[in-house]
């Protein structure tokens, strides 16, 4: 006895709504989170924590509604490339934007940074003295 392919649909259907939904709604927190957060490194993690989430909800939903399996490895590969590139341009967005000081440093639980951006200048102080030998 097979289960009957309009109930199978109905099934796929109902989670891919629920996927774009949820996927839509988590994108719109990220775009929310970039305009409302008052500092740069606010606005970086609302910026990529849900966004990744998200993304995987909307390919997920497209996978399910396109039903054909030739689809998935492509979408898993976009997916990866989002987890693998996403933090990294975080990373560099924020020592850049603590750098230039763009941040509120009243917001800052702990700074693991300063000393090394203190030490880092340091170095390019006496390099610089020394006439760059």
């Amino acid at each position: 006895m097979s289960p009957d392919t309009n109930a199978v649909d109905a099934v796929i259907d109902a989670v891919s709504a629920v996927f774009m939904i949820v996927g839509a709604l988590m994108s719109l927190a990220a775009a929310i989170g970039l305009l409302r957060f008052p500092d740069l490194m606010s606005r970086m993690h609302a910026a990529t924590k849900p966004q990744v989430l998200g993304l995987f909800l909307l390919l997920a939903a497209l996978g399910l509604q396109m039903r054909t399996w030739w689809v998935w490895p492509v979408m898993l590969v976009a997916w990866i490339f989002q987890l693998l590139t996403v933090p990294v341009s975080a990373h560099m967005v924020g020592r850049a934007g603590y750098r230039t000081k763009h941040l509120h440093k009243e917001l800052l639980s702990t700074d693991e940074l300063e000393a090394v951006v203190l030490k880092a200048a340091e170095a390019a102080r006496t390099r610089d003295s020394d006439g760059g030998r």
